[in-house]
């Protein structure tokens, strides 16, 4: 098969799964690739401006925020906005019970709610040290995805509470709070379309559960060997670890290097 464009998740896939860093061998691993004139993006839940890393490894099309905001260049190819009045609520919601809530415009940032569970998921994640910026009126602005940092009985309290919303788990201590579905596939296919490109001559890297209907949608979906149960029974081949050259691994197991 004749391979046009390789979707790459960010944290654990092109990055090390336990130290966040980019190796000089995935960096010209992506050089070789483009090289050969395929087309390289970068799908992530990061927004887009925790991706100035990756736009230095020469990735000009970014898909952020797990789906809901996707760039080529500086041109808009997709994006999905909230509500600003939902917004809103849900803000005043989170802070009335004291639950953490981030926002993810082009940038990030969070409510004043700091806990160690919320550090943890946010290293984990996003490779973040520390909290994100404060915005008292965030709600003003174009929010492409929230973020509640729950546990399940925190996460079915806003199911509840708000059930036009959808609540979506893609960590153990985070849920998307949606008002339509955002996915990394919906966004592909908005790519595919841009680049006129078909399905079956994408491939998909991914290591977490928001990267499976990514790698069930490309021609060969692969899952890092770092990645979850439920996304390697998904994957059509099961690579190493990202930070034993799982892609490199893959792409000469399959000929595209």
């Amino acid at each position: 098969m004749s391979y046009k464009i390789v979707f790459f998740d960010v944290d654990g896939t092109l990055t090390h799964h336990e130290n966040g860093t980019i190796s000089s061998k995935t960096r010209e691993i992506v050089k070789s690739l483009k090289h050969k004139g395929l087309k390289i993006v970068a799908a992530t839940g990061r927004p887009l401006s925790l991706c100035e890393e990756i736009r230095e490894l020469g990735i000009d099309t970014l898909i952020t925020a797990n789906g809901a905001f996707t760039v080529h260049d500086e041109k808009v190819i997709h994006k999905l906005s909230m509500d600003k009045d939902v917004a809103r609520e849900v803000f005043e919601y989170a802070a009335s019970q004291n639950h953490g809530l981030s926002f993810y415009t082009k940038e990030l940032s969070m409510n004043d709610v700091k806990d160690d569970n919320i550090l943890k998921a946010l290293k984990e994640t996003l490779s973040l040290n520390d909290y994100p910026q404060m915005n008292e009126r965030i709600y003003d602005e174009d929010i492409y995805l929230m973020c509640l940092y729950a546990n399940e009985e925190t996460a079915e309290q806003y199911a509840q509470r708000f059930p036009h919303l959808l609540f979506k788990r893609w960590h153990p201590f985070i849920v998307s709070v949606l008002q339509e579905e955002i996915t990394k596939s919906v966004a592909i296919l908005k790519v595919l379309d841009y680049f006129n490109i078909h399905q079956s001559e994408a491939i998909a890297f991914g290591d977490g559960e928001n990267d499976i209907d990514m790698i069930e949608l490309a021609g060969l979906g692969i899952a890092m060997g770092n990645g979850s149960d439920k996304l390697k029974n998904s994957a059509d081949f099961v690579t190493k670890k990202s930070g034993e050259d799982g892609i490199e691994f893959a792409l000469k197991k399959f000929k595209v290097l």
